[in-house]
């Protein structure tokens, strides 16, 4: 007898006893409850830093639990908490093949090697530029036209590729609006960032001693003319892949020699081609 009354004493300790409370998530309405019940910032603010929360921090949001008498000091520690939960910022890579993959803002090409990869092509710019035609200009008194054109360093680009019509993919500072902020490849102090794949034009350059040199402009007795000119330009096409990344290919083969997207210039001087920028590279 005394053991099953051992048995019902215990039993019944395990009934009443009280089940472990779950944890709850709080929110805005837990926060305006509390506050209610007379609890201090103090306490609400540890509570809100050690146990799971949803808040809404939306303008309205705070406008309402300020008015509900919510001190800023506890609205910070919501937002804070928030902000702690916020997934950290995707890591950015160099030559994944995959456009969907955030990249550093630049402008790449797609290298079918082994492994498909994309390589970020540096931008040069032009040292200096020169005329051509001046003596036809000169004999004609003007008549002939004076050709305009930039030189740029080296007979070679550094980037080489075997194919004949590459793929590029331009990744423009909103592709990785976390990222905005910093310095972009795209603006100088000359240049405007770009932003779409029209502000370039994609040339031919010409191999001399030393350097490669691209025609950029004209000038006879009518007056003259800056930037690439259109029988200059090699078409392409291009896709919007997602917001600021565009696939950019040439719509016609590419023959072995030296290119490059040549970033618009602003001002019709010859200065303004001293500073255009080319992203140069290689069709072997």
């Amino acid at each position: 007898m005394g053991r099953f009354a051992n048995y019902l004493a215990v039993t019944g300790l395990v009934i009443l006893a009280p089940y472990p409370a779950q944890a709850e998530t709080l929110s805005n309405d837990t926060i305006v409850l509390l506050h209610n019940a007379g609890i201090s910032d103090e306490a609400i603010i540890a509570k809100i830093a050690n146990e799971d929360a949803e808040f809404d921090t939306s303008t309205d949001a705070l406008i309402q639990l300020s008015g509900k008498g919510i001190t800023g000091s506890v609205i910070a520690a919501m937002i804070e908490r928030n902000a702690a939960k916020a997934p950290p910022p995707s890591s950015l890579s160099l030559d994944s093949p995959d456009p969907m993959i955030p990249h550093p803002a630049g402008l790449y090409i797609l290298q079918s090697d082994a492994a498909p990869r994309m390589h970020r092509i540096d931008y040069t710019v032009s040292n200096q530029a020169k005329t051509g035609g001046i003596f036809g200009y000169a004999l004609t008194g003007g008549i002939a036209s004076m050709s305009i054109k930039v030189a740029i360093a080296n007979e070679s680009a550094r980037t080489i590729t075997p194919s004949k019509r590459p793929i590029f993919y331009f990744f423009f500072d909103e592709s990785n609006p976390a990222t905005a902020s910093n310095v972009s490849p795209w603006a100088g102090a000359t240049v405007a960032a770009a932003a779409s794949p029209n502000e370039f034009s994609l040339i031919g350059l010409m191999p001399k001693k030393g350097r490669r040199e691209a025609r950029v402009g004209s000038m006879n007795i009518g007056g003259s003319k800056m930037g690439v000119m259109d029988k200059d330009r090699l078409s392409f096409d291009y896709d919007l892949v997602r917001p600021g990344v565009y696939k950019v290919t040439p719509t016609v083969d590419l023959s072995p020699g030296e290119y490059g997207f040549i970033q618009a210039m602003p001002g019709a001087a010859v200065g303004g081609a001293m500073t255009a920028r080319v992203f140069d590279f290689t069709v072997k």
